[in-house]
C-alpha cells in the first residue's frame, strides 16, 4: 500500500487544492484531481528526506509563534533601518552560526524560519553540517545574534525532529 500511495495527505492535499483552483465538482476535474494526487507523490517520492517522526507538539507550537512574532518585529526593524538608511546605514554581515543541529528535515525547516524572517538570508552551509554562513541586514552584535538563533530557533528544532 505503500508503495502505490506513499503520501496519503499529500495526495488528498494535492486533489483538493485542484478542486480548489478549478473552482468545479465536474467529473472530469475530480478525476483530473485524483490522477494529480496519486501520480505526484509517487513520482516525487525519491526526492523526499527521511521520514519525520516529529515529538512534542507543544514545542513545535511555540516555535511557530516565536517564528510569527519574530517575522513582524523583523519586519517592523527592516522598514525602520530602510526608511532612516541615510540617517543611519544598515550594518550588514556574514555570520558563521555554528550548528548542534544535523536531522536533515530539521535543517530544511531552518532554512525555511530564515528565508520567512526578513533581514536574515541562509546562504550556505557547511558539507559537514557543522556551520551555516547567514547573511544578516542590520547586525548590532554577533555574539547576542549567534545566541538568539541557537536558542530560539535551533533548539526547538532539535527537540522537534532528534
Amino acid at each position: 500500500m505503500k508503495r502505490l500511495l506513499p503520501a496519503p495527505w499529500l495526495s488528498l492535499a494535492l486533489w483538493l487544492l485542484w478542486l480548489l483552483l478549478n473552482q468545479s465538482l465536474s467529473l472530469g476535474n475530480l478525476l483530473l484531481g485524483a490522477l494529480l494526487g496519486f501520480i505526484a507523490p509517487v513520482l516525487s517520492a525519491p526526492l523526499r528526506p527521511l521520514p519525520v517522526k516529529i515529538g512534542k507538539p507543544w514545542v513545535m507550537l511555540k516555535l511557530l509563534l516565536r517564528v510569527m512574532a519574530d517575522s513582524v518585529m523583523s519586519n517592523l526593524a527592516v522598514f525602520r533601518s530602510v526608511w532612516t538608511s541615510q540617517r543611519h546605514p544598515p550594518r550588514s554581515a556574514f555570520v558563521k552560526v555554528p550548528l548542534d543541529l544535523h536531522d536533515a528535515n530539521g535543517l530544511a525547516v531552518l532554512s525555511m524560519i530564515t528565508t520567512l524572517v526578513p533581514g536574515t538570508v541562509w546562504s550556505e552551509l557547511a558539507l559537514d553540517r557543522s556551520v551555516l554562513l547567514m547573511h544578516v541586514f542590520d547586525l548590532d552584535d554577533e555574539a547576542r545574534f549567534i545566541e538568539h538563533f541557537k536558542r530560539s530557533y535551533e533548539r526547538p528544532l532539535m527537540e522537534i525532529f532528534q
